[in-house]
C-alpha cells in the first residue's frame, strides 16, 4: 500500500509539468495564429492618400535627413527608401525595409498613428514587432507633430513596388517573439528628464543628439543583448563596426583636441584641421549632418560640449602628456618609409591628398583601436561635402608584422598625438 502511494506522488509532479508545457505550447499557438490573422486583415486596409502643403512636406523632408533614414533604407544603388539594405548585427543580418508609399511593401496602408507608433516604439502596423535595428529606441521621444511631418514626406515620394528581403538572422534571434522580453527590459528606460532645468537651446540639442539624430546608437556603448548602455551614454563602441565610434562625451572630445567651432566645421563638411570623416561617419556626414540647418549643428555641438564633467576631460588630457623619447626609434623610421611621402615629414599632411597627422584626432584619441585599424586596413578615397577629395590610403597589414605596427603607431601617438606608447603587439594581432 505505502509503495502504491508513493508511486502516486511521484507521478502528481510530473503530471502537472506535463500539463504546464502543454498549456504554454497552446497559449504559444493561440499567439502565433492571432498575429498571423492580424497581418492577413492588415493586407485589406485602405490605402492611405496623404494631402499635405508644401510646408509640412519640406519640414518632413529636412526631419528624414536629420534623422539620417535614407542611410538605412536606400540599398546602394536602390531606389530612395526603397529599402533592402543590409545591416549587420552580431546576431546576422537584418534588411532594412521599403518606407515608401507602396500599399503592398511599403507604408502606403500606414495611418499618421500607425507610423508614430512604429517609429517610436517598434509595433509595425500590423501588430509585428520591429527589430531595434530601427532604431525606435531613440526616436521614443520624436514628437508628434515632427513625426507626422516625416509621414507627410514620405508618403509623398514615390512609390517603389519593391518587396522587403527575408532577414539572415540566426536561431533563436530569428523569432521575434523575444522581442517583446527586449522591449520590457530596454525599451522604456532612457537619460533622467531634464527639461525643466535648462533652456531651449539644450534641449534642442538633446533633441537632435539623442532622439531624431540618434547618436548614441554608434556612440553608446553596449550590453550582451545589443541594448545600449545607457550608464555609459555618447562612451563610444568598438563592436559596432570595424573602425569604432569613439567618445563624444564632453571628456572624450577635449581629451581628443576637439573644440566647438572644430566639431562645427567638421560636421557640416567632413573636413577639420584635426580629422577627416571616415567610416560610417563619412556616410552620416554625406547624407545628414553636412545638411542640417546651421542652427541645429550649433544647437547640438553645445550640448556635447556641456554635457559631463570639465575636470575628467582636463585629467585625461593633461594625462596623455609623452615625450618623444620613450617612443621608440624604429617607429619613425617606419613612419618616414611609409607615410611621410603623403603626411609629410612633420606630420601636416597635405590638402586633398593626406590629412594631417599632427594632432590628428586619431592619434590624440586615448583608445587606439581606429589607428591601429587604419594602419592595418588603409582607407578608401574620401568624397566629402567640404569639396575636398582625399586619396586612398593602403593598408600595411601585408608588409607590417604586429611588432612593426605598434612601434609605428606608438611614436604617432607620442610624436604627434602627447598619448604614452601603449600599444602592444598583442592589441594589433587582435584587429588583424
Amino acid at each position: 500500500m505505502d509503495e502504491h502511494v508513493d508511486n502516486k506522488r511521484r507521478r502528481r509532479p510530473a503530471r502537472w509539468l506535463a500539463g504546464g508545457a502543454a498549456a504554454i505550447v497552446l497559449a504559444a499557438c493561440a499567439f502565433v495564429a492571432v498575429q498571423e490573422g492580424r497581418r492577413w486583415l492588415a493586407q485589406s486596409d485602405p490605402v492611405q492618400h496623404v494631402e499635405a502643403d508644401a510646408g509640412q512636406i519640406a519640414l518632413g523632408k529636412y526631419l528624414a535627413t536629420v534623422a539620417d533614414c535614407a542611410a538605412c533604407h536606400t540599398a546602394q544603388d536602390g531606389a530612395p527608401y526603397a529599402g533592402g539594405q543590409a545591416l549587420s548585427t552580431p546576431f546576422g543580418a537584418i534588411y532594412s525595409t521599403n518606407i515608401t508609399p507602396d500599399p503592398e511593401h511599403g507604408i502606403g496602408r500606414y495611418t499618421a498613428e500607425e507610423f508614430y507608433r512604429a517609429l517610436t516604439r517598434g509595433v509595425a502596423r500590423d501588430g509585428h514587432l520591429l527589430y531595434p535595428a530601427m532604431p525606435y529606441t531613440s526616436y521614443r521621444n520624436t514628437s508628434r507633430e515632427d513625426s507626422d511631418a516625416m509621414y507627410a514626406y514620405l508618403m509623398n515620394v514615390p512609390a517603389v513596388d519593391q518587396p522587403n528581403p527575408e532577414n539572415g538572422l540566426s536561431f533563436p534571434f530569428n523569432l521575434r517573439y523575444g522581442l517583446y522580453f527586449w522591449n520590457f527590459l530596454f525599451a522604456d528606460g532612457g537619460p533622467p528628464d531634464r527639461r525643466a532645468e535648462n533652456d531651449a537651446g539644450w534641449l534642442r540639442g538633446e533633441y537632435l543628439v539623442n532622439t531624431l539624430g540618434h547618436c548614441g546608437e554608434c556612440h553608446t556603448p553596449r550590453g550582451a543583448l545589443g541594448q545600449m548602455d545607457l550608464s555609459r551614454p555618447l562612451a563610444g563602441n568598438n563592436a559596432l563596426a570595424r573602425l569604432g565610434a569613439p567618445d563624444i562625451t564632453r571628456a572624450g572630445l577635449l581629451a581628443r583636441g576637439w573644440t566647438e567651432g572644430e566639431l562645427k566645421a567638421y560636421l557640416s563638411t567632413g573636413v577639420g584641421s584635426i580629422a577627416v570623416a571616415s567610416g560610417g561617419m563619412l556616410e552620416a556626414v554625406n547624407l545628414s549632418t553636412s545638411k542640417w540647418r546651421r542652427s541645429d549643428i550649433d544647437a547640438a555641438v553645445s550640448y556635447l560640449f556641456a554635457s559631463g564633467p570639465q575636470a575628467k576631460a582636463d585629467a585625461e588630457a593633461a594625462g596623455g602628456a609623452a615625450s618623444a623619447s620613450s617612443a621608440s626609434l624604429l617607429g619613425r623610421s617606419h613612419y618616414l618609409a611609409l607615410c611621410a611621402g603623403c603626411h609629410e615629414a612633420n606630420g601636416k599632411g597635405v590638402p586633398h591628398v593626406a590629412p594631417a597627422l599632427l594632432g590628428n584626432t586619431s592619434v590624440t584619441d586615448p583608445d587606439s583601436h581606429n589607428l591601429l585599424v587604419a594602419i592595418l586596413d588603409g582607407l578608401p578615397e574620401h568624397e566629402l561635402p567640404g569639396l575636398e577629395r582625399m586619396q586612398p590610403m593602403p593598408g600595411f597589414a601585408r608588409t607590417l608584422s604586429d611588432e612593426n605596427i605598434s612601434e609605428l603607431a606608438n611614436w604617432l601617438r607620442v610624436e604627434y598625438g602627447k598619448r604614452p606608447a601603449t600599444v602592444t603587439p598583442v592589441e594589433v594581432k587582435k584587429l588583424r
